[in-house]
């Protein structure tokens, strides 16, 4: 059973991030502030719901919560900051979206950066510990599930809708048959014996 949030006495968010092990695609941050007398029977770590199940979720999250944000950073920026600082960005800038402001962050795994003298604890695997940062990557995960169907309707040789950007078999065949396109991320290595990869 998931506890609700870590401090029980304080305004507290959960954070989140999905596609960080992406080729492909945003890295998707997610911060939500649920209610106190907030439960569910089904929620959990995202990764371990079925797809129907976190777009079951999704609405009802953002309909009880108290307040929630949700921000993409896209392929350039991952590419010029690096996919950690990219994903502790898109945290920060789901925090700042957040009405009131949390008086403590929870946060999916163990680096974070401080913000706004906010206090905040990493919690390792915390999405399967805490309702906040579960319902946060539930968040992350549906939406950039959603922005990379979207944008298989442009490039569908490469299976977005199915694989999500990440780094399947089937991906990285495509990769080496088609090359590249706007949306993959440059600085990542994209095929194990990567040289160098055409544009597309």
């Amino acid at each position: 059973m998931l506890e609700l949030k870590l401090k029980p006495d304080l305004i507290e968010c959960g954070t989140d991030e999905a596609g960080r092990g992406c080729l492909a695609g945003p890295v998707t941050a997610a911060a939500i502030i649920l209610p106190d007398d907030f439960s569910n029977a089904i929620l959990n770590d995202s990764k371990q719901l079925s797809e129907a199940k976190r777009k079951q979720l999704r609405p009802l999250l953002e309909d009880c919560s108290i307040t929630y944000g949700v921000t993409h950073i896209y392929m350039e920026e991952i590419d010029k900051i690096n996919i950690l600082n990219a994903s502790i960005l898109g945290m920060q800038r789901s925090i700042a979206q957040l009405s009131p402001q949390p008086e403590h962050i929870s946060v999916d795994g163990n680096k974070f950066k401080p913000y706004h003298n906010i206090p905040h604890t990493c919690v390792i695997k915390g999405d399967g510990k805490y309702l906040n940062i579960a319902a946060a990557s539930i968040l992350a995960k549906t939406y950039r599930d959603e922005y990379m169907e979207k944008i298989h309707e442009e490039f569908p040789m490469y299976n977005w809708k199915k694989n999500k950007g990440y780094p399947t078999a089937e991906h990285r065949e495509a990769i080496r048959k088609y090359g590249i396109t706007k949306y993959h991320r440059k600085s990542f290595r994209l095929l194990p014996e990567q040289l160098s990869l055409e544009f597309k």
